[in-house]
Order: structure tokens, then sequence, then C-alpha cells
């Protein structure tokens, strides 16, 4: 049997709605308080076997501490109105609009992750440089300490998290301009470099993306998941962190993306 995976963060809602359903089950049949907690946190591990969820550690921890974070958030929260549930809700909403559930969730780039970076990729002093989905600008600060003389931009569909992006840079003294944006509607033409922190499902997108619209020579950076198929040009980080991959874009993929858009277009009625 095929499993089709789940897109994040489908898997956690399940696991969590089965953790809870699972213990409030036992509460009413009488079970042992201790009992019920230890078969409501071990439940969601049986969503492990999924795709989506067995190869990446922080979604194990996601999934894992779920249950037990909102039972002890309920539990301080036991005075409050119903209705005070909606404004953290809101306020994440606000934050983190749901189309930017699509992309990666707000996980910031660590900021020695790229270091090593400008001697593997020798980019021209004032290289144009995307970062395509720049959360409140933790990569960008790091592609600044990497690459000092490259001219910074950063694309985020969040108004506030770009808007906080721009206010952090400001004030560390780095140089880039933010704007809000889509990742995947903006060109990545021009760019000598686009810089990712996506998810695992992105990467395929991404790739076709980047061999469609970047010039021959030009790179594109992913930190922690690599590109399904296909073979890094490099490889950044040391045992235990996390990898930086790197794919140089060269003439065959640029011809490839071309013959695949040319048939798409014909195909079409």
């Amino acid at each position: 049997m095929r499993w089709h995976p789940l897109a994040w963060p489908l898997p956690a809602l399940l696991g969590w709605a089965l953790a809870w359903a699972l213990f409030a089950g036992l509460h009413r049949a009488g079970a042992v308080p201790l009992a019920a907690w230890a078969a409501a946190i071990a439940a969601p591990l049986l969503l492990w076997l999924l795709p989506t969820v067995a190869r990446h550690r922080w979604r194990r921890l996601m999934l894992v501490a779920g249950f037990p974070l909102s039972a002890l958030a309920a539990g301080a929260a036991a005075g409050l109105p119903a209705w005070a549930w909606l404004l953290p809700a809101a306020a994440l909403a606000g934050l983190y609009p749901w189309r930017a559930w699509r992309d990666a969730p707000f996980y910031p780039t660590p900021a020695h992750a790229l270091a090593g970076l400008g001697p593997v990729l020798k980019l021209p002093a004032d290289a144009a440089v995307l970062d395509a989905g720049c959360g409140a600008g933790h990569g960008l600060a790091a592609l600044h300490a990497a690459l000092p003389g490259a001219r910074l931009h950063g694309v985020e569909w969040s108004r506030p998290l770009a808007t906080w992006a721009r206010w952090r840079l400001a004030r560390a003294g780095v140089a880039a301009q933010v704007q809000r944006g889509d990742l995947w509607a903006d060109t990545w033409g021009g760019y000598a470099l686009v810089y990712l922190f996506q998810r695992p499902e992105s990467m395929p997108r991404a790739w076709a993306k980047a061999c469609a619209e970047m010039r021959p020579g030009a790179w594109l950076a992913s930190l922690e998941f690599a590109v399904p198929g296909q073979r890094p040009t490099a490889r950044l980080g040391d045992p235990g962190q996390r990898p930086v991959w790197l794919y140089r874009l060269g003439p065959a993929q640029h011809r490839a993306a071309v013959a695949d858009n040319s048939r798409t277009a014909e195909a079409r009625p």
C-alpha cells in the first residue's frame, strides 16, 4: 500500500486532534489520569509513519509536543473566558496568513548558517542576491555576513514579517531591500543567487522555477532541504549542523526548462 503524503501542517493537526480525542474519551470512561495522559502523548507517534513526518526531526517534536503544551496552556488559562482563545489565533493569522502555510513556517536562519558561502560561490562584489521568503530578515543578515558586498533583496508574503524584517535589518546596519510579495509569482531572473529555507515539499517547485527563470551560472542555495533527484554542486556545514545545499544552474537545465515551458504552452487550448 502506498501512502500519499499529507501537506504540512495537516499531520500535526491530525495528531493533536487524535491526542485530545483519546484523552477526553479515556477521561470520561474513568481511566486513571496518568494513563490518559500517557495514551494521549503516545497517540501522535503513530503518524510518524507518514512520509511527510518521519523524515524531519523538528516536525516530530511539534507533533509530540502539541498535546502536552496545549494542555498546560489550557490549565493556565482555565479562568479566562472562551473568547480569549481567539486573541492569539487572530494575532497568529495576522502575523502569518493561511496562504503562507503552504510555504515554510517561521524558522529563522541561524546567524552563522551560511558561513563559508563566499569562497565557494565566488560571486561578483555587487551581485544581486534574493532571500525568497525572508521572514523577519534572519537569512538576509546571514547573507550579509557571508557576502558583505552583495546587493540584498528579500520577499515575504506576511506584511507584518516584512515590516519587522526592514526594522531589524536597519537597526543592525544591514542594507537590504525587503518587499511584501509572492516568492513564487515574483521573478528570480536577474539574481546571481536565490536563497531558500523552505520545506521539503517545496523544493521540486523551487528547482523548476530556478531552471526556468535564472541565468546559467546562477546559484540556488537551500538550507537543510535538498532538491530531490538533483546532485548538488557543493554542500556546506559541519556534521551535526543544518547543511546548505548549493546548485549551480547550467545551460542544460535552462534549455530543459525552456523546452518544458514550450510544450506546456502548446498543450494549452
